[in-house]
């Protein structure tokens, strides 16, 4: 499983206004542009958190976008499925019938912990403890 790009892109987002704090506002273009995001693509992504009530967006000289919430109270789980929508690591686990071995598959139960395990980790992360932790190093 992996989250979109645009879903990776929302969270960026949303970490570099946390990194601000609530009370500031910065333009899509700097958004944008410090995070490596194209312009057009954060637009989209800008207005889908917006609906999702987790930033709050004005126009003019003074415009900008902010968080609609403080850090803490605004989880990685909130973030990715404003913009993929619901999690899921396998097709059955959605429980619409699209799998033939519905009940009887020995797959289905460890999907559903897996999957109730990873939402559980997203909901519980929230973008205050995010930029908490210390960057880790990539190998070499």
């Amino acid at each position: 499983m992996q989250i979109t790009r645009q879903a990776d892109y929302a969270v960026r987002a949303v970490l570099y206004l946390a990194k601000l704090g609530t009370e500031q506002r910065a333009a899509t273009s700097q958004i944008a542009q410090e995070q490596k995001i194209p312009p057009s693509f954060l637009a989209k992504i800008v207005s889908q958190l917006s609906v999702a009530g987790l930033l709050q967006t004005s126009r003019g000289a003074r415009g900008g976008v902010s968080l609609a919430r403080s850090p803490e109270e605004i989880s990685l789980l909130e973030v990715v499925e404003a913009i993929d929508g619901p999690i899921y690591i396998n097709e059955c686990v959605a429980g619409n019938g699209d799998c033939s071995f519905d009940d009887d598959c020995p797959m289905r139960p460890i999907w559903c912990e897996a999957q109730a395990d990873l939402v559980e980790k997203l909901r519980s992360t929230n973008f205050a403890q995010i930029l908490e932790r210390k960057p880790v190093q990539a190998a070499s």
